[in-house]
């Protein structure tokens, strides 16, 4: 029961564009409880729900203006209630996004900080003096512009890492401490199976310091925390920290459970940017150096921590456009990403649509909604960068990539909703489709759910020890999982061009599990093809 995750796959829903049960065009609570069938035929054992807490959707819900309460664009918290118990009764946790980091300046504790510093909630937030001309340091925001923001009703500024609309809240305040356990508590109390939490690297942030991430009292915070407010037996808890390296890891996750029940880090998911750039500025993908960066960590945290293991999230692009073939060989490249994924150790996620190998979208750049996108195309503009340019980085990169409406049906509006879409769909739902998927014994969806149902068969997924093999051939992937007398092998072409078969003695001994493609061709591996062996002695 403790750790019912090591061996769980964990499904995200981006409730805004899952599924549509009034016709308003965004996704809803009850829309989400009407295809938990599907989720169950698919075998998932959790599902994380980005945030649907009240908000002014500035930031697409990541701006809490009430921790306590459901967005009305959502549904009511009586819908929520529902949603825990409706998947419950399939054997499926809920798992609620948590955002600690920031509130919305729309929450009732900013509307009172904002118009005086006697407010009891003033130093819920991080202040500082200055001018209205002279912010207290250069610091940027991570959605562009200064991260200090003037309010004259006090004479002071307040710092804010993402949106203006989202400013930080001040850990070293042990009374908001309080406030945020009590409401941890409150949400474990309804039957929450667990919490994935926002940037949780940043709590322990010194911005006089300029130290954003990994602050001094970081680790402090989380112990905390884990103590007052993670008090459920069986619980999952997920940090997300884009800053964590292998060592930060093993504090995160230690197996003491003294912190957090896994991390969920980004060092394979920034290789394909340019060196000294951001996400926006294209590389190819270094496949050596994507070999060395997971065989790091997967023999480094084994024994001493747990990882979360993702291709896609609502944050990055669609991955069999980024690193498969979204055209030619789609299925087959989806699938490779898929069983290179969850053979290795962790936990694996499975983000909206990806077990239907959606891809990204290639709208023109008014087209999309996204606030990181939208301010980033107007400071390259305003720098002079090429027009094609930035749709090119856009088009690979955008986070709406990820956030177009799943794909049900070939129907209208992708089945998604009778309404006007908040956002448009992606045209190839007509070829994509959850529908035509679930009637197709070599669809995308079916390889999925037979990984799923094979790692729950077989205890070597999850506790099997990690070698790499080939770490120097320029396009297979391949590694072993061991435990005691079962062996997996999982070989993988990463790219389009059929090759030699590097390990041609694989099959000996071995029984075939899964393959991407429906024979066997010996002496070769074709494009995107991925097999997974068994070895298990009497």
């Amino acid at each position: 029961m403790a750790e019912w995750w090591k061996s769980a796959v964990i499904y995200q829903i981006y409730p805004r564009s899952f599924a549509d049960s009034n016709g308003d065009g965004i996704g809803d609570i009850p829309g989400i409880i009407s295809k938990l069938d599907y989720l169950q035929t698919l075998g998932v054992d959790a599902v994380w729900l980005s945030p649907v807490y009240r908000s002014p959707q500035d930031d697409n819900g990541y701006d809490i203006s009430d921790y306590r309460d459901i967005d009305p664009i959502f549904g009511t918290m009586e819908d929520m209630d529902r949603l825990i118990s409706e998947a419950d009764k399939r054997g499926i946790r809920i798992i609620m996004d948590l955002v600690l980091n920031h509130s919305s300046d729309e929450h009732p504790w900013f509307i009172s900080a904002r118009q005086s510093r006697e407010s009891p909630w003033h130093d819920y937030y991080i202040w500082r003096d200055g001018a209205e001309d002279a912010p207290p340091s250069d610091m940027g925001a991570s959605f562009g512009g200064s991260a200090w923001e003037w309010v004259p009703e006090v004479g002071q500024y307040y710092f804010h890492q993402f949106s203006v609309k989202q400013p930080d809240l001040n850990w070293e305040n042990p009374a908001l401490r309080r406030e945020l356990y009590d409401m941890i508590r409150w949400w474990a109390d309804k039957g929450i199976g667990g919490f994935r939490l926002d940037v949780v690297d940043h709590l322990g942030k010194d911005p006089d310091r300029g130290i954003t991430v990994k602050g001094p009292r970081l680790h402090e915070f989380i112990r905390e925390m884990s103590r007052e407010a993670f008090v459920k037996p069986g619980l999952v808890t997920v940090g997300e920290a884009w800053s964590a390296d292998t060592e930060s890891a093993k504090l995160y996750s230690a197996p003491d459970g003294s912190e957090l029940s896994m991390v969920f880090q980004f060092e394979h998911i920034k290789l394909d940017q340019a060196e000294g750039g951001e996400k926006w500025d294209l590389a190819p993908l270094p496949f050596l150096r994507f070999k060395e960066v997971l065989n790091r960590w997967q023999t480094a945290l084994s024994g001493q921590g747990w990882n979360s293991l993702f291709w896609e999230n609502h944050d990055l692009p669609r991955s069999v456009s980024r690193w498969g073939d979204d055209g030619k060989y789609r299925t087959e490249s989806a699938k490779m990403l898929a069983l290179l994924l969850h053979g290795l150790q962790g936990t694996p996620y499975i983000y909206q649509g990806q077990e239907l190998g959606m891809t990204n979208a290639r709208y023109p750049l008014e087209e999309y909604r996204d606030i990181e996108i939208r301010n980033m195309v107007s400071e390259r503009r305003a720098k002079g960068v090429p027009e094609e340019e930035i749709l090119r980085s856009v088009h690979a990169k955008g986070r709406d990539n990820a956030r177009t409406p799943m794909q049900w049906t070939d129907g209208k509006n992708a089945g998604f909703t009778d309404g006007s879409p908040w956002i448009k769909v992606n045209p190839n739902h007509a070829d994509i489709n959850a529908a035509s998927q679930l009637e197709d014994e070599s669809s995308v969806f079916r390889f999925y759910q037979t990984l799923i149902r094979l790692r729950k068969t077989h205890p070597v997924f999850t506790d099997g020890t990690f070698e790499m093999l080939l770490p120097d051939h320029p396009a297979v992937f391949a590694y072993t999982r061991t435990e005691g007398g079962s062996q997996l092998l999982v070989m993988c072409n990463f790219f389009g061009d059929t090759i030699p078969d590097p390990l041609p003695e694989a099959g000996a001994g071995r029984r075939l599990l899964l393959s991407s493609y429906p024979d066997e061709k010996p002496g070769i591996l074709r494009p995107y093809e991925a097999r997974l062996y068994l070895k298990e002695s009497e």
